[in-house]
């Protein structure tokens, strides 16, 4: 006689469902596949995890250097504005020798000259080709000097 009792109708049809004596299914595999698998899937979310931190880190080191080159963008763009101002070009242009222009002439397409040309004011002829600042291959003693010292 076995040790179970016998099963009759609804309960005899479920018992056959279930898997019995040796042909039972081992649940070792199966729980070391869980296992392994959980932790795969948490070493690779760490691994994942590791990767997204260190580009925050590159995305923060790029955002601060764009911002420090912006900042120098601007300020030499400020340079060049104040450069390029119209009294900082007449300043420089007087430390350079150069006079505003007088009237100026126009020639026409047929090559008729319009209008009166005049010297520019302030000009001296002698003083019009003298340099500010010597070479010094120019000077006797081989030493650069301004003209008039």
């Amino acid at each position: 006689m076995s040790s179970r009792p016998e099963l009759t109708g609804r309960a005899a049809r479920l018992a056959r469902l279930l898997p019995t004596g040796p042909g039972q299914a081992a649940r070792t595999p199966f729980v070391l596949l869980v296992v392994l698998l959980l932790g795969g899937g948490l070493i690779a979310l760490l691994v994942l995890n590791s990767a997204v931190s260190e580009g925050a880190f590159q995305l923060d080191d790029l955002q601060r250097e764009t911002r420090n080159l912006t900042d120098e963008e601007q300020a030499l763009q400020r340079d060049i504005d104040a450069y390029s101002a119209p009294e900082a070009l007449q300043r420089r242009a007087r430390e350079l020798g150069m006079v505003p222009g007088g009237d100026p002439a126009f020639l026409g397409p047929d090559g008729t000259v319009k209008g009166v040309p005049s010297p520019a004011p302030g000009v001296r002829p002698a003083a019009a080709h003298v340099p500010l600042v010597l070479a010094p291959e120019a000077m006797p003693d081989g030493t650069a000097s301004t003209p008039g010292r």
